[in-house]
Parts: structure tokens; C-alpha cells; sequence
């Protein structure tokens, strides 16, 4: 009588196994990418309050009660002093967690008010953007001089200016 060993695993098996694997991760990845999706929001939520944040701060200690005009103008620090806004979001077109992150003014401070602490140009108010790189983000989000934060549902984009909100609903 003669016996024969067997050890390992058979193809069948193996093939079962790469077939478990692969249902599992196909019910995995789309919440995996609505997670990353919700995380990069909540960055721009962020971004922008930071910025909203950083305006106010400007406005009432370096800017006469003006506003700074760009994003590069609240990075800038002042003597003896840190700068109102992180290197994170210190550029203009920055893109920071999949969304492009933008500032603007629609009108500069009157003549004669004397320059600002850190020698940015001063601005009658503000409005800021993060909009989604394709395919990463489901909404726009934007703030402005009232201070609130606003977002549209894409395809919708959001149209704001320094006081008003033509395209966007209010943050809750």
C-alpha cells in the first residue's frame, strides 16, 4: 500500500479566496472615497472659517477696519507680530485637501487711510472660494465679509461677492 501526501492549498481554494477578497473590497472603496470626500470637505469648511477668522483679526488690529484684498496680504506678519493666517492657506490658488482655495476684494479702501500694519493692500471687504477639483468634492463653499459660510450642491457654482450671495446657501 502506497500513501500519498498532500499538502497546500488547491487552485480552487485559492481562487475562492481572491474572489472573497475582491467582493469585500468592492463594497469597501465607494465608502472609503465618500469618507475621503466628507473629509475634504470639512477642510474647506474649515479653510474658509479660518479665513473669515483671519479677516476679523485683520480688520480690528491692522487694517483701519478694512479687510486684507489676498490671501498672500493675511499671511504677511507684522512687526513684532505673527501673521494672521497660516502658511497653509497663504497663497492664492492654493490647493489644499482637493479644493482650490481663492480670495478676492471687489473695491479698495478709500484714499488717505493710512497703510496696514503689515503693508497689505486694504480692501472695503472680502470673499473667499474653495471649489473642488474635479471629481473630489460634491460642493463649492465660500465666505465673505458677513462672516457666514456658504455652499452650493455641484453642479451649481457659487457666486459671491464682498456682501452678498447671489448662488448659495448658508452653512448650518
Amino acid at each position: 500500500m502506497h500513501r500519498t501526501k498532500s499538502e497546500g492549498f488547491t487552485l480552487i481554494e485559492l481562487l475562492m479566496v481572491v474572489a472573497i477578497i475582491g467582493i469585500i473590497a468592492a463594497i469597501a472603496i465607494p465608502g472609503l472615497l465618500r469618507s475621503k470626500m466628507s473629509a475634504n470637505e470639512a477642510s474647506a469648511i474649515a479653510s474658509m472659517r479660518s479665513v473669515s477668522s483671519a479677516q476679523s483679526a485683520y480688520a480690528a488690529s491692522c487694517g483701519w477696519g478694512y479687510y486684507a484684498t489676498t490671501l498672500e496680504d493675511l499671511a504677511l506678519a507684522p512687526p513684532l507680530g505673527s501673521a494672521f493666517l497660516g502658511p497653509d492657506l497663504g497663497t492664492t490658488g492654493i490647493i489644499k485637501s482637493a479644493y482650490v482655495v481663492t480670495m478676492a476684494s471687489d473695491a479698495a479702501a478709500p484714499g488717505g487711510i493710512p497703510p496696514s500694519c503689515n503693508t497689505g493692500v486694504l480692501g472695503t471687504g472680502y470673499h473667499a472660494t474653495a471649489i473642488p477639483l474635479p471629481g473630489t468634492g460634491s460642493r463649492e463653499f465660500g465666505t465673505n465679509t458677513t462672516g457666514a459660510v456658504y455652499y452650493t450642491d455641484l453642479p451649481a457654482l457659487i457666486a459671491i461677492s464682498d456682501q452678498a450671495v447671489a448662488n448659495g446657501l448658508p452653512l448650518r
